[in-house]
């Protein structure tokens, strides 16, 4: 049987560029497109996680992160394998999509047949399958403290204020109120050891952790 794939990108021409490789393979089929997380959640309840095998998604999205994305179909859906394709290749970006559910993680400067090969792999139900790129990144981020100690919902709200985005703005798109927020806020600058905005952005430089 042909392993069935979703693929979830904003890009459409990345996504059409996905689609081709894989149709060079026998045992693929591309049964899914979404350009964002909402409409991957949106899909994936029409059809009660059936019919998927693996989603492929990057991590910078419009509206729901790639990780809010795969913390919910891990925990709706988990017989629907989760691969990450993102430009992300930091140590700390890693471990955060490995934490919310992503059964692997292929950087986009990877061999394309690196990404063919990830997916035979995680379909497989081997866990983490990592591009040889950022193989260390697990050992690397947990040894980082103060990355570590972020949840995956702290570093949904880290990239939002590293990005500019007012706390409202990151209370709406996270469906949590201003409040909770700015809470958040100040439970992340108190595990990454900063006082001020300048000094968070700062940090996130320093150590990848903001969106390129």
């Amino acid at each position: 049987m042909s392993l069935r794939v979703m693929l979830v990108d904003d890009h459409a021409v990345v996504r059409a560029g996905y689609r081709r490789l894989l149709e060079l393979e026998s045992d693929f089929e591309v049964v899914a497109e979404c350009a964002d997380g909402d409409a991957a959640l949106t899909l994936l309840q029409q059809r009660q996680g059936a019919g998927v095998d693996v989603m492929v998604l990057d991590l910078s999205m419009p509206g729901r992160s790639g990780l809010d994305l795969l913390r919910r179909v891990a925990l709706r859906w988990p017989a629907v394998r989760q691969l990450v394709f993102s430009m992300h290749d930091s140590p700390v970006m890693v471990a955060q999509a490995l934490q919310a559910g992503a059964d692997g993680f292929v950087t986009k400067s990877s061999q394309p047949a690196w990404l063919v090969a990830a997916l035979r792999r995680v379909a497989a139900g081997e866990r983490p399958v990592l591009s040889p790129d950022i193989a260390q990144a697990p050992a690397a981020a947990s040894a980082q403290p103060p990355h570590r100690a972020l949840s995956s919902r702290e570093f949904q709200v880290l990239q939002g204020l590293v990005a500019g985005e007012p706390l409202e703005a990151i209370a709406t798109r996270l469906h949590l109120s201003a409040k909770t927020v700015s809470n958040y806020q100040t439970l992340i600058r108190q595990k990454l050891g900063v006082g001020t905005a300048v000094e968070l952005l700062r940090y996130a430089q320093q150590h990848r952790l903001h969106n390129p």
